[in-house]
């Protein structure tokens, strides 16, 4: 009696194994071969020499697709089916790049490579040969092993399993052993007629080939070839966009070739993926290349525009429309609210100054997003600052055109990695590939891979790298539409002095005293280093999504306490105004923890990156992200009872007095934090930590507010710095300007005092 193997009581791969041990040769008959699954039999083959026959012959059967099914059964009468030359080709092409398919899914490991490097060696070596049968389909599933045995010659097993893994022994399936020597002889004449059929073709040297060009291969690649790859795939959009779209006529020479670049990649974006931001850095001109952006667009799809701008862009806007032939309204963002729900459809929204809307709860925001996803718009997105101190500026813009749930294509593999797959689904119950899911990120790397495909951004120094020409004395220049050379200006550094007198009443006399510059360099700055006052025994104990939060904090410590004392120290080199406003934010935001801390409210944590303190990015303030921009936006949130952007209020009075008035601030402020705000924060029990984050926080406060009322008011009229730069601007440099969207200024100014704090 036969034996069966069904994979689930007796698995095939074990009889086929054994019957292989002592045996010459074999001969497979298969209608999928799986190039990983060869490592399962590929040592008992190893042994045979490839020579007088003595090595595996597999017969691989072509499957149809479901549409060359219905051809064939719609041939016309008397078409025997037998392929021409032609077709023949044409299917041993299609077999190689199912087997080149094969190498590009799942993740290379390294028993993966040596398999296939196995099985390269034994091809070229002959001891497996591979054959396509094409002269019909061919579904067939038989292992033929031939033995050195009077007794026993050959073995049969008959039945329905590919030479995969899964057919082998991984899912169920039906075979049963054929030992009769009759039956035996039989099959191996029925093996023998199809592969010695004239369209039977031999694909070995192929699959060698497939093998040892793929990741599998013996020798390595050059590190440029692989950047080389990469480069290839990652620029995939670029190059399309640059193959697919053309500028239209009315506009000329009028653009340089790397806005033309420009305007052809963002309308790849535009029509791949429903919107996308143009980021260039100021000057480089946005407007123009937005307006030849939607131009396409009206073009190619007979789209009308519906300009959205600030109040004070709205004049600049028509001229351009009028001038490039747009059809198209403008809209200043104050009338939106009242406009939008009643307007026409447009099917391209443009939206200048776009991280003006980055309060998702506003009602300019509101109104804005719903016209853009009733109308289905495309949207066009224009900012040289999209970004200010949180990612969820960026996401705010995408949310306009994107939603929240949709597969973007892209996850936040570093926040994944850090926390767990299983954890974050647990946690945030968002698909990993959704605009919420990148929203939990704080990780510039998940960002970037997210913003690639809606950002189009580019700074000056990339421009002079790449498009810039080069004169005899080694300038820099962009050609202009008249032929005239536009230089990229050189940046000089020009140290301007000025004094400070030692007077009771000069202003930078007293920032500089020895008690300002040790009552900072005295400070604990507890807020920036939060994991160091964590609860060891909290009466409450963490969940686990707070355990996260506060692991994180043990991250900041102190490094970032000491650059936060470093760019309080550059404010006060920067100049006197901008370090007491740097000192009375610094001191609000103590006093909104002390409020959330007497309270038992939840501490509202923020962005603590390193990146923030960076003096390359520009001179900013720590702290400035307690404000937001003024603008002509109507920012109430829907449903408020107070307005959104929150301001500081200067630091007047005796220190006693100044301290009642920031408590009461600080209420207000906290209010705003954990209504409108609250998403720009991770919150966190204030009972999780100890006592002495109470006392630094109001030690570092009162400390800062005897510096203010030490130095008291600024008085612009008594600043040296000032007049120093008055003086430079009205009377050195009279005429001298720099005021070319197309150029940059001629000059950095640095400064030069007498008494600089010891740092």
């Amino acid at each position: 009696m036969p034996r069966i193997f069904d994979n689930i009581e007796q698995q095939l791969l074990p009889a086929l194994r054994q019957a292989l041990q002592g045996a010459d040769r074999a001969d497979f008959c298969v209608g999928y071969f799986n190039l990983r699954g060869w490592r399962h039999v590929a040592p008992l083959i190893e042994e045979w020499p490839g020579t007088d026959g003595r090595c595996c012959r597999l017969l691989v059967g072509m499957q149809r697709l479901p549409q060359e099914h219905l051809r064939a059964g719609l041939r016309l009468a008397g078409d025997d089916g037998i392929p021409d030359q032609q077709a023949v080709l044409r299917l041993k092409k299609q077999m190689a790049e199912e087997f080149r398919d094969q190498l590009l899914v799942g993740a290379p490991s390294n028993r993966d490579e040596s398999a296939l490097r196995c099985l390269s060696a034994q091809l070229k070596a002959s001891k497996l040969v591979v054959k396509l049968f094409l002269r019909h389909p061919l579904h067939a599933k038989l292992y033929l092993v031939h033995r050195p045995d009077a007794n026993l010659p050959s073995v049969g097993y008959l039945g329905s399993s590919n030479l995969t893994l899964a057919g082998l022994q991984g899912q169920g399936e039906l075979h049963v052993d054929v030992l009769d020597h009759d039956a035996c002889a039989k099959l191996g004449r029925w093996f023998d007629d199809r592969w010695n059929d004239r369209w039977c073709l031999d694909i070995s040297a192929e699959l060698a080939a497939i093998i040892d060009q793929s990741w599998a291969r013996e020798d390595l690649l050059p590190p440029y070839h692989v950047y080389l790859k990469m480069a290839y795939h990652l620029s995939q959009d670029a190059r399309a966009g640059l193959a697919e779209f053309r500028i239209p006529a009315v506009f000329g020479d009028r653009l340089f070739d790397f806005q033309v670049a420009a305007v052809k990649i963002a309308a790849h974006h535009l029509n791949k993926r429903g919107g996308v931001l143009i980021g260039d850095v100021v000057g480089l001109g946005k407007t123009l290349m937005a307006t030849a952006l939607a131009r396409i667009l009206q073009d190619d799809q007979g789209w009308e525009t519906l300009i959205l701008c600030p109040k004070n862009l709205e004049r600049m806007w028509t001229e351009y429309r009028c001038e490039y032939g747009l059809i198209a309204d403008v809209l200043p963002f104050s009338r939106a609210i009242q406009e939008l729900p009643n307007l026409r459809r447009y099917r391209v929204v443009l939206i200048d100054e776009s991280h003006n809307l980055r309060n998702r709860e506003g009602k300019t925001y509101r109104a804005i997003q719903d016209y853009i996803q009733k109308n289905d718009s495309r949207c066009i997105l224009l900012s040289a600052t999209p970004y200010n101190k949180s990612y969820l500026d960026l996401s705010a813009q995408l949310r306009l055109f994107v939603s929240p749930d949709e597969d973007l294509g892209a996850r936040p593999e570093r926040k994944l990695r850090e926390v767990g797959e299983l954890t974050f689904a647990q946690l945030h119950q968002c698909s990993p590939r959704s605009l919420a899911a990148s929203e939990k990120s704080e990780h510039p790397d998940d960002w970037r891979d997210l913003m690639r495909r809606y950002l189009v951004r580019r700074t000056r120094s990339f421009i002079q790298q790449n498009y810039a020409e080069v004169d005899g004395d080694g300038r820099r220049y962009l050609t202009m539409a008249d032929g005239t050379r536009s230089h990229f200006p050189a940046r000089v550094p020009r140290t301007v002095g000025f004094a400070i007198n030692d007077q009771p009443n000069d202003p930078y006399a007293l920032l500089y005293a020895p008690a300002v510059v040790n009552a900072v360099n005295d400070l604990r700055l507890p807020r920036y280093g939060l994991g160091n006052y964590v609860d060891p025994r909290p009466a409450k104990k963490p969940s686990n999504a707070e355990e996260q939060v506060l692991a994180g904090l043990s991250r900041a410590g102190v490094r970032l306490m000491g650059f936060s004392r470093t760019n309080l120290f550059k404010r006060l080199e920067s100049g006197g105004p901008a370090f007491i406003q740097s000192v009375e934010r610094h001191i609000l935001r103590n006093f909104v923890f002390l409020h959330a801390l007497d309270r038992g409210l939840d501490l509202p944590l923020g962005s603590q990156g390193a990146d923030l303190l960076d003096g390359r990015t520009g001179d900013r303030d720590l702290e400035d992200t307690l404000l937001l921009p003024e603008n002509d936006l109507d920012d109430t949130p829907v449903g408020a009872t107070h307005p959104s952007p929150v301001t500081v209020s200067p630091v007047t009075g005796s220190p006693t007095a100044a301290e009642e008035a920031l408590r009461h601030q600080a209420e207000s402020v906290y209010a705003t934090y954990a209504g409108p705000l609250k998403r720009r924060f991770t919150w966190v029990r204030s009972s999780l930590f100890r006592d002495t984050l109470r006392e630094d926080l109001l030690a570092d406060a009162r400390k800062l507010l005897g510096v203010l009322a030490a130095c008291g008011r600024w008085d612009a009229d008594r600043d040296p710095k000032l007049a120093a730069l008055v003086t430079l601007l009205a009377e050195t440099h009279p005429n001298d300007k720099s005021s070319s969207s197309r150029s940059l200024p001629t000059r950095w100014i640095t400064w030069r005092n007498n008494s600089r704090p010891a740092v």
